[in-house]
C-alpha cells in the first residue's frame, strides 16, 4: 500500500508506474484505493463510477477499469456535503459528519472489493487518501491504516521533496501515529526531487534512522506527468504555449471531469488556458469550454459572480465558439430546474440563455460508454456519459453527436455554441482533428492513446532506474 505524507505527494502516479513495470515484469497486476474524494470519475466496464486515477493504473496495469479498484468514492457537491457512490452507484448525499457515522458499514463494502481483487491478481497495489498523519480521523479510516491493519497490507510512505519539509513530514508521522499503525510501515520513497539526488544524502539517512523505516529511494521529478491525466485540474494550466490558438476554459467551483481536455493541452497547435476565479475570458480565445460540474446551478452562480456570464456573450458577439460539456451544457441553455432538491436547495435557475434548451435534474444518473457520429463531420466518437438531468428544446434539431439513430446534445442556429453530454469525446483523435479544423486550429497526427501508452512506460523506466523495485515487491504477501 502506499500512503502519502501529505495531499498531492504524487501517489496516484507512482502507483500507475509500479503497476506499468509488474506488468512488464509478466505479473497480473490491479489497482484498488479503498476510498477517493474527486469529482473526476471514470465509467467502468460493469456500469459504475470511480476515480480516474484508479482508471489510469487500469490502464497502465493493461486491465478495464471496475468498480472493486475504487469502491467508495467522494463527489463534492458543496463545501460541506458530497454523493457518496459505493461499489459505482450513488447511495446518498451527505454532510462530512453525516459520512463519519457511515463509515464503519463501508469498511466492508472495501474489504469485500479488496477480497475480489486479491482472488484475480498476482499483485493488488493500493493507494491510500491523504496522510495517515490525520490522526483526529483515524478511529474510523477506511483509507489509510484502517484498511492497511484491517487486510494486513504492508505500507510504504511517500514524501514530495519539492514542497519542502519532507524530512518533518516522515519523521512526524512516525511521531504522531499509533505505535501499532507505525509498525505497519515498511519504508518510504522521496519523490518530486530536483538537482543532484546525493545532496540529499545525509537527510536520507536521517529519516532511516529516525524512524527505522528502510529507503526504498528518490524518485526525481518525472517531466512527462503533464501527458498523463491529472486528478487537479490545477496541473492543466502548466503546459502554456503562447503564440498558438488560444482555447480557455473556466475552473469552475466545482469542476467535474476535466480530464475531458487533457488531449487539447497536448496539442502543439493550441494554447490551453485555464481561467481562474477572478480573471476576465481572454479576448483573443477562439473557444471557451464550460466543463462538468458537480453542482450546475451552484456553479452558474459562482460563474455569474465571476463575470463570465458577461464575457461569454461577449466572446460569442464577437464571433468565437464555446463548447459545454455535460454541466456546461446545461449551464448553456435557458434554465436548470432541480425540483428535488438532487444537487441541492430546490429551485430553478437562469441558465446563460446561448442555446435553447431547458434541463430538469432528475433522480436517475446515467452512467454508460458510448460510441457516436459527430453530427456536423461525421467523425466517430468513443466517450462515456456520467450525468443526472434531461435536457430538450428546439436547439436540440441540430444534435452535437448522434447516438445511434439518437440525436445527442445541441448545436445553435448560428453553429457557433455547442453542447453535448458526451465526455472522454477529445480522445478520439480524427474527431478532434476535425473539431480544430473547424476552428482553423492545426492537429497533430500523433494518437492521444499511444502518447499515453509512451508516457505511462516512460514512467515504469523511471521507477525502475530510481528505486528498489524488487525491494517494493517483495513486501507483498
Amino acid at each position: 500500500m502506499i500512503q502519502g505524507a501529505g495531499s498531492d505527494v504524487g501517489k496516484s502516479l507512482i502507483v500507475a508506474g509500479l503497476a506499468r513495470a509488474a506488468r512488464r515484469r509478466g505479473l497480473r497486476v490491479l489497482p484498488f484505493k479503498p476510498q477517493n474524494m474527486s469529482n473526476n470519475a471514470a465509467v467502468t466496464v460493469d456500469g459504475g463510477e470511480i476515480g480516474r486515477a484508479q482508471a489510469l493504473q487500469a490502464l497502465a496495469a493493461g486491465v478495464e477499469p471496475h468498480t472493486d479498484m475504487n469502491p467508495v468514492l467522494l463527489k463534492p457537491e458543496t463545501d460541506v456535503g458530497a454523493q457518496i457512490i459505493v461499489h459505482g452507484k450513488r447511495i446518498a448525499t451527505a454532510r462530512a459528519r453525516e459520512y463519519a457515522g457511515m463509515k464503519p458499514q463501508l469498511m466492508g463494502a472495501v474489504l469485500e472489493s479488496f477480497a475480489r481483487l486479491k482472488e484475480r491478481a498476482d499483485l493488488v497495489l493500493v493507494e491510500g487518501a491523504g496522510s495517515p498523519a490525520e490522526v483526529n480521523l483515524r478511529k474510523s479510516d477506511i483509507a489509510n491504516m484502517g484498511f492497511a491493519r484491517r487486510a494486513d497490507v504492508p505500507v510504504v510512505l511517500v514524501g514530495d521533496i519539492d514542497r519542502g519539509g519532507v524530512i518533518a513530514q516522515l519523521v512526524g508521522i512516525k511521531t504522531v501515529i499509533d505505535p501499532d499503525d507505525a509498525a505497519m510501515i515498511h519504508g518510504f520513497v522521496i519523490n518530486k526531487f530536483r538537482g543532484d539526488p546525493s545532496l540529499f544524502d545525509d537527510g536520507y539517512r536521517l529519516i532511516e534512522d529516525r524512524t527505522a523505516w528502510r529507503g526504498f529511494g528518490v524518485l526525481p521529478w518525472f517531466g512527462r506527468a503533464g501527458e498523463l491525466p491529472a486528478e487537479d485540474a490545477l496541473g492543466l494550466g502548466d503546459a502554456r504555449k503562447p503564440g498558438q490558438c488560444k482555447i480557455a476554459f473556466l475552473a469552475l467551483s466545482r469542476i467535474a471531469n476535466f480530464d475531458d481536455l487533457d488531449p487539447l493541452k497536448l496539442e502543439p497547435g493550441v494554447d490551453l488556458v485555464m481561467v481562474r476565479p477572478g480573471e476576465a475570458i481572454p479576448g483573443d480565445a477562439r473557444l471557451v469550454i464550460l466543463p462538468g460540474s458537480k453542482s450546475t446551478r451552484g456553479d452558474l452562480a459562482f460563474l455569474r459572480a465571476q463575470g463570465w456570464d458577461i464575457d461569454l456573450l461577449a466572446h460569442h458577439r464577437r464571433g468565437g465558439h464555446v463548447l459545454g460539456l455535460c454541466g456546461g451544457y446545461q449551464m448553456l441553455g435557458e434554465s436548470v430546474a432541480d425540483p428535488d432538491g438532487i444537487e441541492g436547495p430546490a429551485g430553478e435557475t437562469r441558465g446563460l440563455g446561448l442555446l435553447d434548451v431547458t434541463t430538469t435534474m432528475t433522480e436517475q444518473k446515467t452512467l454508460t460508454r458510448v460510441s457516436a457520429v459527430h453530427a456536423a463531420t461525421g467523425q466517430p466518437i468513443s466517450a462515456y456519459e456520467i450525468h443526472i438531468g434531461r435536457t430538450d428544446g428546439p436547439d436540440r434539431v441540430r444534435p452535437f453527436s448522434m447516438l445511434g439513430g439518437s440525436p445527442e446534445g445541441a448545436r445553435s442556429r448560428d453553429g457557433r455554441v455547442h453542447g453535448s453530454y458526451l465526455h472522454g469525446l477529445f480522445t478520439s483523435d480524427e474527431f478532434r482533428k476535425a473539431f480544430l479544423a473547424q476552428l482553423d486550429i492545426p492537429a497533430a497526427d500523433q494518437p492521444y492513446g499511444a502518447r499515453v501508452e509512451s508516457a505511462l512506460d516512460a514512467l515504469a523506466e523511471h521507477i525502475e532506474a530510481h528505486l528498489d523495485v524488487d525491494g517494493l515487491l517483495a513486501l507483498a504477501r
